[in-house]
């Protein structure tokens, strides 16, 4: 029997794939629709274990909010013009409602969700062998609160948020969830971060407070001796200045030794309270940047989010964030 085109469109509804494919698929099974289907489904698996080993770094990013729970899923390709195409935004915003209207906990339960004549993770096999890229599932994240929002940054499906606040107030979700979007915290409030993450950065603010110490009093030496140091401060630049004739041989054995003798004597007095506060007062900084309440409100610039949620509602509180980007940051 020859392949007809209702056929050939039939099997284009069903599966999603190409006019050629799907008359290929037919004409190989005898225009048999369901052998048809496995050819292209086999197919899309061949695909996928070719490309397994490629970079999946474009995709759509979508979120959704239901009632007190909110979901944000990512579906991964390797090119924005697949990530662009409608079918596949299409089956990005099929999965996620699938997750968030079963409340799945996790990825591996969005991928086992039963979805066509497979599951979830079929259907993604499935695509990846209509388009020839490798895709992945990946970003799943969720939240409970009493009342939810979220947010598509800029409607580009490539960063969503998602906020759980303790009561409904939709003016206000939205702000929090634009906030998280473009400032990126890391927690709530400080009760939220790690003691090992508040450890790592006052080990880092110390290093960075002595390393600084050490460096003005080299600058000092050399000023004193009257070497500039921006002339010295690599041995690259030390080899090009000379060869400009802004220092000579002498200058620079004479700023090596200052160097080597001021910055261990400097190393070995540094005053210990001295640091120590520094550094604090750079973990203070830093938690203030990361943590949501404390940062500055991106509508109101003289105000901390905190205090914005004060004037909207005294009883207002986040209970939850999340946020996730295809995107390098």
């Amino acid at each position: 029997m020859a392949v007809t085109m209702a056929d050939i469109t039939k099997l284009r509804q069903m599966s999603g794939a190409g006019m050629m494919d799907c008359k290929k698929a037919l004409e190989e099974s005898g225009n048999d629709i369901d052998k048809a289907m496995e050819i292209i489904r086999k197919k899309g698996q061949a695909v996928a274990a070719k490309r397994s080993d490629r970079e999946a770094s474009e995709g759509c990013v979508l979120a959704k909010a239901d009632g007190n729970f909110a979901a944000t899923i990512a579906l991964k390709c390797e090119t924005d013009f697949v990530a662009n195409n409608a079918d596949f935004v299409k089956l990005t915003q099929e999965i996620l409602d699938l997750a968030v209207a079963k409340r799945c906990a996790t990825l591996e339960e969005v991928k086992a969700l039963p979805m066509g004549n497979g599951t979830v993770q079929d259907a993604v096999v499935d695509r990846s062998g209509i388009t020839g890229e490798k895709m992945e599932l990946d970003g799943y994240m969720t939240i409970e609160a009493e009342y939810t929002t979220v947010y598509n940054h800029q409607g580009k499906n490539q960063l969503c948020t998602i906020v759980g606040l303790n009561k409904v107030e939709e003016a206000a979700g939205k702000r929090i969830a634009m906030q998280v979007a473009a400032m990126s915290p890391i927690a709530i409030d400080e009760d939220g971060v790690s003691e090992e993450v508040k450890n790592a950065e006052i080990a880092v603010a110390v290093e960075k407070t002595k390393a600084e110490q050490v460096q003005k009093a080299v600058e000092a030496a050399l000023k004193k001796a009257g070497i500039n140091p921006a002339h010295v401060d690599s041995e690259d630049h030390m080899e090009s200045n000379m060869a400009k004739g802004w220092i000579t041989a002498e200058d620079v054995a004479k700023a090596k030794e200052i160097i080597a003798t001021v910055s261990a004597e400097k190393a070995a007095n540094l005053p210990e309270a001295m640091i120590q506060n520094i550094a604090k007062g750079r973990l203070a900084k830093f938690l203030k940047e990361v943590c949501l309440l404390n940062q500055e409100d991106i509508m109101e610039a003289k105000k901390t989010v905190r205090e914005v949620l004060k004037e909207i509602d005294a009883d207002l509180k986040v209970v939850a964030f999340k946020r996730f980007t295809l995107r390098a940051e």
